[in-house]
């Protein structure tokens, strides 16, 4: 069956555009992506095999203004659909507008969270918290989420079907009365390639701090309850830290803060934006992985991590109290550096507990391969295909102009 997937930017290595290229590469379906910004080579390589539909780019900066005209543009457009019988919007906030002018196939929701600025109170503290004039901006921020909750309700309508990534998501959406009906959101939570991960179960005395460089995985909690553990516990200054992620432009400075932060703790690196082939690396020989988000969507760093046999120290909120099994495959912590501190020196001093708590982790994610998910979204996608749908009398084409790519852009 042939299918469209909507996601406004393919542009970065997290877990949005992971997930996207795994559920193309495993797929039943004939994909055919779609997307105001796509850039081969700073993102995944697998998905340069993909069909990849460029329509005109919006900005991907966070600002108000263009956060407002991203929206604006994306509500706006037409998609140039040709064949395909379902559209699946791969959302973050900004592409549930595309259904309010694409509505000629029924179109499905697979929700990796709502906007966070306007549903996630921890995402709102963590940016009052990070940024000057907390006052000012605390009451700007209320009425742009107010206003952008009305009109994301309103593009909510359009999903004939609602996925959801985590229960943590399920309940922002509840929350949010995005979907407010009971039974209505399904949640397929998205998995690693456990084939492909095999552990090594070697453990070098480095804590891995994996993921994006950005604001919002709070590397700064890593920094200081890293550099606590060591004041504390000299005997453990054989450990290191290692901070390894992709970077993108708006998230320079935040790189730039966290150099400066770590330059006098003796012990941290960071590794700017690896291949996957350099970070999986770092995972096979790491002694345990940190994940130190304010409120992770649902969190593939654990996933991996466990499927590599490491256990995980993780903050004990949103999806990441989903993947981590306290006391069994990792310790989920308050998001304190002192607590966060202890917990890494509790496993710098017990090597035994760490390689059990591998193993555990290692039969742990085996439940969830990415196959799995593949195939639940396949099936709810191709459900909906065959569900009747009222078209409306618009013709399914677009005045705008539009790249195609497949292995490059043409």
């Amino acid at each position: 069956m042939k299918a469209a997937l909507y996601y406004p930017w393919i542009y970065l290595k997290s877990g949005a555009e992971r997930t996207i290229a795994a559920l193309v590469a495993h797929s039943r379906h004939d994909w055919t992506l779609y997307t105001n910004r796509y850039e081969r080579d700073a993102t995944f390589p697998e998905l340069r095999a993909a069909r990849i539909v460029e329509m005109p780019q919006v900005s991907v900066r966070r600002s108000v203004h263009h956060v407002a005209d991203a929206a604006w543009r994306i509500a706006r457009q037409r998609l140039p659909l040709q064949d395909e019988r379902a559209l699946l919007v791969v959302c973050e906030g900004l592409g549930d507008f595309i259904t309010l002018r694409n509505r000629s196939i029924p179109a499905a929701c697979l929700c990796l969270t709502p906007l966070r600025a306007a549903f996630d109170p921890h995402y709102q503290a963590g940016y009052l918290s990070t940024h000057r004039h907390a006052l000012a901006r605390r009451v700007v921020l209320a009425g742009l989420a107010a206003t952008f909750r009305v009109a994301d309700r309103v593009a909510w309508r359009r999903y004939g079907c609602a996925l959801a990534i985590s229960e943590e998501v399920e309940a922002r959406i509840r929350r949010g009365r995005l979907r407010p009906g009971r039974g209505d959101v399904e949640v397929v939570r998205p998995g690693v390639d456990t084939r492909a991960l095999e552990p090594l179960w070697e453990y070098e005395p480095y804590f891995l701090l994996p993921g994006r460089i950005m604001w919002t995985k709070n590397l700064q909690l890593g920094i200081r309850a890293f550099q606590v553990m060591i004041t504390r516990h000299p005997e453990l200054s054989r450990m290191r830290l290692v901070i390894a992620g992709f970077v993108d432009e708006k998230s320079g400075p935040y790189l730039a803060e966290l150099q400066r932060m770590a330059a006098d703790v003796a012990g941290i690196s960071f590794v700017v934006s690896p291949s996957d082939q350099e970070l999986f690396a770092l995972y096979r020989s790491a002694y345990a992985v940190v994940c130190t988000a304010f409120n992770e969507d649902w969190g593939l760093v654990p996933l991996e991590a466990m499927a590599l046999g490491k256990p995980v120290v993780a903050v004990d909120r949103g999806g990441l109290r989903e993947t981590v099994k306290h006391g069994d495959t990792g310790l989920l912590v308050p998001p304190e550096p002192e607590a966060f501190a202890e917990s890494l020196a509790a496993l710098a001093s017990a090597p035994d507990r760490v390689r059990s708590l591998g193993r555990a982790g290692h039969a742990h994610a085996q439940a969830h391969d990415v196959r799995t998910f593949v195939r639940q979204v396949d099936d709810r996608v191709e459900q909906l295909a065959q569900t009747p749908h009222e078209r409306p009398s618009e013709a399914r084409h677009t005045n705008e102009p539009s790249r195609v790519a497949s292995g490059r852009r043409v």
